[in-house]
């Protein structure tokens, strides 16, 4: 099956010559449709660089980034902002609610934007999966940070996007609402069959995923199937050897 991304080749350079930094470094990976997988490394290792140019929100200095059969690097401005709108989705870290719209009209969003109204089925499924039935008049300001988490995660799923990008998804919120989304994100793939890749540097949210990507320096240098937290740990550790 083809990917639903992949970089082939990828190589990002931040700066100009002697100063150049090469955040990615002759990277070539893909991430399979229907499946969660997970980006580690250390800080500086280029993963978030990594996802922002595999997502569109940033172009490589060589090489080439597809999502499906589409080549991203051909793409003018326009197309390339239509593509993200219509066939991706994006948690981050900061959950980018916007403040004076409820939850259902923060979920619907992206639907709105592109002048449709989706399948409401579909809508009423993804409320339902992520328990915002009884919070969807709610603004974000009255929601726990959690719950505004989950409508982000609502609002990405919404549309039906080929791939959804988190980026440290969990990073803001405490043990127990971190474990309540990447539940939430493991459902997402279960049962709406999304694809998912996400940036982590914790080893308990990567092995909610079915696939853990390790980069080192701007590279490639391991993955790991079927993880667990311990085996991330274990691989983490091999690799700092």
């Amino acid at each position: 099956m083809q990917p639903a991304v992949r970089a082939e080749g990828a190589v990002k350079i931040y700066g100009e010559g002697h100063l150049g930094v090469k955040a990615l470094d002759d990277v070539t990976v893909g991430f399979e449709t229907g499946r969660f997988s997970a980006i580690m490394g250390p800080s500086g290792s280029g993963k978030s660089t990594l996802l922002h140019c595999l997502a569109g929100l940033d172009s490589l200095s060589e090489g080439k980034v597809f999502i499906g059969d589409q080549d991203l690097g051909v793409l003018d401005d326009r197309s390339l902002t239509l593509l993200r709108r219509e066939r991706v989705g994006f948690v981050f870290q900061a959950y980018n609610l916007i403040p004076t719209l409820t939850a259902r009209e923060n979920i619907t969003l992206p639907l709105d934007i592109a002048g449709t109204d989706g399948d409401p089925e579909w809508l009423d499924r993804v409320i339902t999966v992520m328990g915002l039935g009884d919070r969807l008049t709610h603004r974000p300001s009255e929601l726990s940070g959690g719950q505004q988490q989950r409508v982000a995660v609502a609002r990405a799923v919404s549309s039906r996007p080929d791939v959804i990008f988190a980026d440290e998804p969990s990073g803001n919120l405490d043990s127990k609402s971190g474990a309540q989304l990447l539940e939430f994100l493991r459902k997402a793939v279960d049962e709406f069959g999304q694809t998912i890749v996400m940036v982590t540097h914790d080893p308990n949210a990567a092995s909610y995923s079915d696939r853990v990507v390790f980069l080192g320096d701007g590279r490639v240098v391991d993955e790991l199937e079927r993880p667990s937290a311990d085996s991330i740990l274990d691989r983490i550790r091999s690799l700092e050897g």
